[in-house]
């Protein structure tokens, strides 16, 4: 993310949907041996030793915090985090699903906890994910493959759905799926990524007869100079659990090892750590 701090969007406190330009924008800092410009991915360039970012993109990590818990912050933690507090803001007492337990939902599943919700429900298609998000806050966990998973839902919620569902998937049938797990006036939060072209249908008529709020979470709203300490807060006196997310730590020469690790499901978040003198 990158913020000018200037337009609509940053004046209003949605610094994710920054419309405005930053010289970086504009200038790429890399380059390759012919001195033609390379694309910066991501605005970051994560898989180098040293970056080139805008000042908005940078926020203060105390030097106790240890490195590849903070580094977790920056993308998985804050994007399910802000969803739940930020863009939903998931009061006391709530009834809550998150589908999908991966690196972003079990970050709605703690931040649901740390909310105060009363029922805390992970969905997953994994029994260890699903044994994961228990230690995570969950007060439940059910397999999506599961016939009457719906159904499920509905009687671990007072029969009604739940008051908030948030999709940290980017699978199409869990999307399809969530409107029929919230009640009457709930809430839906899209927070996974979807690749590109995929299309749902819904109802119109049931979500406008029962008042149903779709709405989307781009990184969580997150404002990261004012999140990010938020977070360090929870991660110090114990809620937000940072060190247990990373499940292993590569070097850049090992990184198509860690890369498919993911892939094959085995990990929440690897880590790729620098050493020597470049780092």
């Amino acid at each position: 993310m990158r913020a000018c701090g200037e337009c609509l969007f940053c004046r209003s406190g949605d610094e994710p949907l920054c419309e405005g330009e930053v010289p970086l924008d504009t200038h790429s800092p890399l380059t390759d041996a012919q001195g033609s410009p390379i694309v910066q991915g991501l605005r970051t360039a994560g898989f180098a030793e040293a970056v080139v970012v805008s000042e908005s993109q940078i926020a203060s990590i105390p030097a106790d915090i240890p490195a590849p818990s903070a580094a977790l912050l920056a993308c998985g933690v804050i994007t399910g985090y802000g969803a739940v507090a930020r863009v939903a803001g998931v009061p006391p007492g709530s009834r809550v699903v998150t589908l999908g337990a991966g690196g972003v939902g079990l970050n709605c599943i703690q931040a649901a906890a740390i909310m105060g919700a009363l029922t805390n429900i992970a969905v997953d298609l994994s029994p260890n994910k699903l044994e994961t998000a228990m230690t995570f806050g969950a007060t439940h966990a059910l397999n999506a493959t599961h016939p009457d998973v719906v159904d499920e839902i509905k009687t671990l919620t007072a029969g009604r759905g739940a008051d908030y569902v948030f999709v940290a998937t980017g699978s199409g049938a869990a999307m399809a799926v969530a409107p029929l797990l919230v009640r009457r006036g709930g809430t839906v939060v899209l927070v996974g990524m979807a690749p590109s072209g995929l299309k749902v249908e819904y109802e119109p008529l049931d979500i406008a007869n029962d008042s149903i709020r779709l709405i989307g979470s781009k990184m969580g709203g997150a404002r990261l100079q004012t999140d990010i300490p938020t977070l360090l807060a929870h991660y110090r006196s114990g809620p937000l659990k940072l060190d247990e997310l990373v499940s292993g730590c590569y070097p850049l020469e090992d990184i198509n090892k860690a890369i498919d690790s993911v892939k094959r499901g085995e990990a929440l978040r690897n880590v790729i750590i620098f050493s020597g003198e470049s780092a």
